[in-house]
């Protein structure tokens, strides 16, 4: 028999980190702007400008899936990182393709990961932190090495096409990360998340029970998400050891221009520290966050090592924040295809 070699160096649990190694979207081809809105609602391109920060979001063609939506954006970012597979998928959604089963395990099995392991998480537009905070944990923790966390949101679904206060905000898209093992000096590291919510708030972001339609209160939502996300912010900033000062890029959910900048001046950033693309794609709740990622790295505009807080307040209510090395993972794109 062979002679056994050395064993593989192992990384100590105090040392191990979840470290971001890819980056993929995916988005609807269909532009829908502020004009073609104001030709069917009360609205014109400058108060959408003006109340939000939109100019443009995208809407899926009919047909299309959230499953399709995810996978395209995961097979993106598997690419992204030179992967052809990975443990287990985890997808965050609002608009999952049937309460039951979940998106998911379609998902892994349209990437070909048939038998990995593969569930959704719901928390609204926060999903995509609260996913990320599990993903990370289960690799810290050895139960797997590699998670695909997508966002993907086909709200095109559940919004009334003739309620200004939602149809001129949300818009389709998906975005996707994979994380890997590694430590938590490297590049790329997941550090630290803080989690939260408020249930008595379930009202004011809602599908009211034995409706189509999403509600939503906005002047409320507004007066809550800007404190709760500026003491998120600061907690997980806090936890890795940095100023808010020090804080190289502030990726907040994309909701409303206004509430970003509200966030950063709490949190004394200026503005060129600021990571958004809502006027390219509106509100895309969980996918928001990955897709703002990838506009940032694809514009040059995240060096590798930067000091990251990501930052998400939605419906349930509820809000997280994580804070992370950017790894400098090179977005891909790919359009979404339909799935049999």
């Amino acid at each position: 028999m062979p002679t056994p070699g050395p064993p593989a160096p192992r990384t100590s649990a105090s040392a191990r980190a979840a470290v971001l190694s890819g980056l993929g979207t995916s988005l609807p081809p269909r532009v829908v702007t502020n004009d073609e809105l104001a030709q069917r609602l009360d609205t014109s391109h400058d108060w959408i400008i003006e109340r939000t920060g939109i100019a443009r979001r995208r809407v899926a063609a009919p047909g299309t899936t959230t499953a399709a939506l995810a996978t395209a954006a995961g097979r993106a970012a598997l690419a992204s990182a030179g992967r052809s597979s990975c443990e287990t998928v985890i997808v965050a959604t609002t608009t999952p393709d049937r309460s039951c089963p979940a998106t998911a395990p379609s998902v892994a099995t349209a990437l070909g990961l048939t038998g990995a392991a593969a569930f959704d998480v719901s928390a609204v537009c926060s999903g995509f932190v609260y996913a990320l905070s599990v993903a990370s944990s289960m690799i810290v923790a050895g139960l797997c090495g590699s998670v695909l966390v997508i966002g993907a949101e086909l709200y095109s679904a559940i919004v009334d096409p003739d309620d200004r206060s939602t149809a001129i905000i949300f818009g389709d898209g998906a975005g996707a990360v994979l994380l890997e093992r590694g430590e938590r000096s490297a590049p790329g590291a997941v550090l630290h998340h803080d989690l939260g919510s408020d249930g008595e708030g379930r009202d004011l972001i809602t599908v009211p029970p034995g409706e189509r339609f999403l509600r939503m209160r906005g002047r409320e939502v507004y007066v809550r998400a800007v404190p709760t996300m500026t003491a998120s912010a600061r907690r997980v900033a806090e936890a890795a050891g940095w100023r808010p000062g020090e804080i190289d890029g502030f990726v907040g959910h994309q909701a409303n221009l206004r509430i970003l900048q509200s966030v950063a001046k709490r949190l004394e950033l200026p503005d060129e520290r600021v990571i958004a693309n809502i006027a390219e794609v509106g509100n895309t709740a969980a996918a928001s966050i990955p897709l703002a990622l990838a506009s940032a790295a694809g514009q040059g505009r995240l060096a590798r090592g930067d000091r990251l807080v990501l930052t998400a307040f939605g419906g349930g209510l509820t809000w997280g924040s994580t804070a992370l090395l950017w790894s400098g993972a090179r977005p891909v794109h790919q359009e979404v295809e339909p799935l049999s």
